[in-house]
């Protein structure tokens, strides 16, 4: 066995045995755990903000992408963010043990259906530090083991932040092999990582669709995942039009680079005359490009508007490109979505009632929205502390994750003699 293999498999394994005793570890010390290490992150900023910078410069230097840049900062704002994450997530409740259910069978059996960690989780991320704050926070308040695999252009700020919050682990004398990171950026450790379902019983991928897709095609592990954010806002032919302004700019400016940014945008007919012209405008004065269908770029002949294609209507830009449809009725909105989209998040800027419960039915989207960004899709502004990640399976978990979604259950059976005849 390679060494390489050898570290990994033996993180594994002792992760997994730690897992088995995290149940013993109360909701009120990991509560005390998680806000010693919110201000253990806040105490030790610059030696974070440092680490950063390192990789910034790296970054900087092989060119990367301004968005990916943006993605990759911690500032002295970030690391506040982070640390009230932990804060918030040791407010939840703890979900370990929570009886979902139970009921009594004629036999006299009382069945309850409770909440059990997952076990261990890896997760495999690029480019955003304040992963690694949220999810080891996530899974260590869910009684979870989790194993940290960041991107190599992150690598110092991850490892910063990973030894801060497993110092404060290791000050409090529980499990360290609870939290565990993947230090080398050799790629191969993932697809070692991928072969340890006896170990490991999650993966969790966050980043780019290409790192997805190859992570899929190589676990044996079963694996939680969005591949792209191509995100809808519909104008509605009942809509109020400035408020559909405001959350058109919302939703593609406020950050553009993101999973939950608008990257189309569908306008009934009967409205689009009287919306378009201004709302396109405000885009081109933000320098959006502008791919608009036929019917789009007669009403909009005045501004700059590309030819939009049926690639244009099924990509996720993550910048400041944006798709624009005229659409026939509400049923054709639904379709488009439905058919184009990624079943991330999605909108209706509507008056009717009946329009956005239909909408809301049909949309086959993890998070439907009415009248609001889709830039809420996301744990923080869920209330959730934080995020392990947004998932677009139906299987097991859809949405923004959080501790009830890092949880199984299992059935706890009290009977008193009973035998089956």
């Amino acid at each position: 066995m390679s060494e390489l293999k050898k570290t990994i498999t033996d993180m594994a394994r002792n992760a997994s045995l730690a897992a088995r005793k995290s149940q013993a570890i109360s909701s009120d010390t990991k509560d005390q755990i998680l806000r010693e290490m919110a201000d253990a992150l806040v105490a030790r900023k610059n030696e974070l903000i440092k680490a950063n910078k390192a990789d910034l410069k790296a970054a900087k230097n092989a060119a990367i992408s301004r968005p990916m840049l943006e993605r990759l900062t911690l500032d002295e704002k970030r690391i506040q963010e982070m640390a009230d994450s932990l804060r918030e997530i040791a407010t939840l409740p703890d979900p370990v043990g929570e009886v979902i259910k139970a009921w009594r069978r004629p036999n006299g059996l009382w069945i309850h259906k409770v909440r059990v960690p997952i076990g261990v989780i890896a997760i495999i991320y690029e480019s955003r530090p304040n992963v690694t704050s949220d999810c080891l926070g996530l899974c260590f308040k869910s009684g979870n083991s989790v194993i940290l695999r960041g991107g190599s252009e992150s690598l110092n700020s991850n490892l910063a932040i990973y030894n801060v919050l497993k110092g404060v682990l290791k000050n409090n004398r529980v499990p360290e092999d609870l939290v565990n990171m993947i230090e080398t950026p050799d790629r191969k450790a993932i697809d070692v990582l991928l072969k340890l379902n006896q170990y490991i019983d999650l993966v969790m991928p966050r980043g780019g669709e290409e790192l997805i897709k190859k992570i899929v095609k190589s676990s044996r592990i079963p694996v939680i995942k969005h591949y792209k954010g191509i995100c809808h806002v519909y104008v509605d032919d009942w809509a109020e039009l400035n408020m559909a302004t405001d959350i058109c700019l919302n939703a593609k400016l406020q950050r553009p680079g993101v999973c939950n940014a608008m990257e189309s945008l569908l306008v009934h007919k009967d409205c689009a005359i009287r919306f378009l012209p201004l709302m396109l405008k405000k885009f081109d004065g933000a320098q959006v490009e502008i791919r608009g269908c036929q019917m789009t770029r007669k009403i909009c002949k005045n501004l700059p508007i590309k030819k939009a294609t049926e690639k244009d209507y099924a990509t996720e830009y993550l910048g400041l490109v944006v798709s624009v449809k005229v659409v026939e009725s509400l049923e054709e909105a639904i379709d488009h979505i439905n058919n184009y989209g990624s079943h991330h998040s999605d909108t209706i800027v509507t008056d009717n009632y009946d329009n956005a419960l239909k909408f809301l039915r049909f949309v086959d989207s993890a998070c439907v929205y009415v009248n609001a960004s889709t830039r809420f899709t996301d744990g923080n502004q869920f209330g959730f502390g934080a995020e392990i990640g947004i998932s677009t399976n139906k299987l097991h978990a859809r949405g923004p994750m959080w501790l009830e979604d890092l949880c199984s259950y299992k059935y706890m059976i009290f009977g008193h003699g009973q035998v089956r005849l």
